[in-house]
C-alpha cells in the first residue's frame, strides 16, 4: 500500500499542470496562509487596468510630501518590511507584536514595495534602519527602541491618549 501511494504520488508530482503550477505559486504562500503582494508577474494574461499603480509617480505629489502626510494623517505610523499581518522580517515583526499590545490603530507602509519610498522615509528621519515608528507626527525609533520604551513604560504613556480614543470609538 505505501509503495503504490508514493509511486501515484511521484507520477502525480511529474505531470505538466502540476509543476506548472509549482512554478506559477512559488513564494506566494507562507504557512497558513498567502503572503501580501501588490506586485504582479509579467503575466501576458493580466490586464493592464488590474495592475497596482504607483500613485506618487502619476501625480505631483513628492514622496517627501507622502510620507509628511502619513505622518501628519496617521497618529501611528510604521514603515516597516512587510505588512502588520504578515512582516518581512523580525524587526518588523517585533514592532508590531509591540504596538498590538496597545490596541491603537496602526498604520503601516510596506518599504520592500517601493525603493524610492524607502529612501525619502530615511532621508525624513535621519534614521537608517527600519522599521521606523512615528507617533503623533514625530519619529520615535525602531523596534530596538519601541521594546525598551515598552519595557520602562514610556510606550504606555505615549500611546495613553491614543488608547483612549480607540476605546471610545469601540
Amino acid at each position: 500500500m505505501a509503495r503504490s501511494l508514493s509511486t501515484l504520488l511521484k507520477s502525480i508530482s511529474s505531470l505538466p499542470a502540476t509543476s506548472s503550477l509549482r512554478t506559477m505559486v512559488s513564494g506566494s504562500f507562507c504557512g497558513e496562509g498567502m503572503r501580501y503582494s501588490t506586485t504582479v508577474p509579467s503575466d501576458p494574461d493580466t490586464h493592464e487596468d488590474f495592475r497596482p499603480t504607483n500613485k506618487a509617480a502619476n501625480s505631483d505629489i513628492s514622496l517627501k510630501d507622502i510620507v509628511e502626510q502619513d505622518i501628519k494623517e496617521n497618529p501611528v505610523m510604521i514603515y516597516m518590511k512587510g505588512v502588520p499581518d504578515q512582516p518581512r522580517c523580525g524587526f518588523s515583526s517585533l514592532a508590531v507584536r509591540v504596538l498590538n499590545e496597545y490596541n491603537v490603530p496602526l498604520s503601516a507602509r510596506n518599504i520592500l514595495e517601493n525603493q524610492e519610498l524607502k529612501n525619502a522615509v530615511k532621508t525624513f528621519s535621519h534614521w537608517p534602519t527600519f522599521p521606523q515608528f512615528f507617533s503623533k507626527g514625530e519619529f520615535v525609533g525602531g523596534s530596538d527602541i519601541i521594546l525598551n520604551m515598552h519595557q520602562t513604560g514610556e510606550l504606555k504613556e505615549k500611546l495613553q491618549d491614543l488608547t483612549a480614543e480607540s476605546k471610545k470609538e469601540e
